[in-house]
């Protein structure tokens, strides 16, 4: 019985000093954007390493079967120029996308310049698993989400400071006071709650004049540059867009880290058993917090800034 047949390696029939050398030979004599399939009668995954650590990022990998007698695995290459995508891409184009790096604590919003491999190299997380979930939510009936990534920059830019600046505004005075009074009356017995108010403080401080900046600098140039399509001579962001947003995209991760560094001081909000009603209050605002900046730094950092550039790039 021949072990191929027609785009299918049967890796079953080989014999096991050559299965290596034959997958690698099938792969490499594909053209750009074909596919081989491997049958196995075990799942095939540290053929994904080897193929990525000998080749590198340059073929996708789905699961058409697993189990419990066969493992199908359909392997395509690439073609030339064809990016994999980072998370803040896939996660501006489908939400779902973005629930799953949410569940898998990878950071899309100031992280998302990274590719699904690089994010999951550096947590150690199995990056088949994650690419088959992905995988999954694209075959799967998508339902209806905000178009962030197709509206206009103008629109956009509106959208986050009617939703994402105004919350800001309205919760994160109440928070602060809650912070502190609930560090007064518990920090004797928690004395972890000195430095939640502490991060508490700086975040408000910082979050305040970041969204300041962007009302009355950033937005009205990018607004003021989609009207016009044109770059004012006048304007300094127009020598430096690209060092602005890499500004506010370091205060982003560094809010981001502090927020982080809250939810780690506070057990992933886990409230003490000795803990009051504002106390209470104080975590569900907190992580509220947290939830609330990742999508308003998401909508920032991958789709209004990275649309900023492109369309400044169209106008020098």
């Amino acid at each position: 019985m021949e072990a191929t047949l027609d785009n299918v390696l049967n890796v079953t029939l080989l014999e096991p000093r050559y299965k290596h050398s034959t997958i690698f030979e099938r792969y490499d004599a594909l053209n750009e954007g074909e596919s081989i399939t491997i049958h196995n009668d075990h799942d095939p995954k540290p053929l994904y390493y080897q193929l990525l650590g000998e080749r590198g990022n340059v073929f996708t990998w789905e699961y058409l079967e697993e189990g419990p007698e066969w493992w199908k695995v359909r392997i395509r290459k690439r073609i030339s120029g064809e990016n994999e995508g980072t998370l803040g891409e896939l996660a501006a184009k489908d939400l779902r996308k973005a629930a799953i790096f949410k569940r898998y604590g990878l950071d899309f919003s100031c992280g998302g310049k990274k590719t699904v491999k690089e994010a999951c190299a550096e947590k150690g997380l199995d990056v088949t698993l994650l690419e088959q979930e992905l995988q999954q939510a694209d075959k799967s009936p998508s339902s209806r989400s905000i178009p962030y990534d197709e509206w206009d920059l103008g629109f956009l830019a509106d959208f986050i400071v009617n939703t994402h600046h105004r919350y800001i505004r309205k919760n994160l005075p109440d928070i602060t006071t809650y912070s502190n009074k609930v560090m007064e009356v518990h920090g004797g017995r928690h004395p972890e709650l000195v430095g939640i108010n502490d991060l508490v403080k700086g975040v408000n401080l910082k979050l305040t004049a970041h969204i300041g900046q962007e009302e009355n600098v950033l937005f009205p140039f990018i607004k003021e540059m989609e009207a016009t399509r044109k770059v004012a001579d006048s304007t300094p962001l127009s020598e430096s867009l690209r060092n602005s947003l890499d500004s506010l995209e370091l205060e982003h991760r560094l809010l981001m880290d502090n927020m982080g560094n809250i939810r780690r001081l506070t057990d992933n909000y886990t409230l003490p058993k000795d803990s009051c009603a504002s106390y209470a209050l104080l975590y569900r605002h907190l992580e509220e917090l947290e939830e609330d900046l990742q999508q308003h730094f998401h909508l920032e950092n991958n789709i209004l800034f990275s649309k900023a550039i492109k369309l400044e790039k169209t106008l020098v």
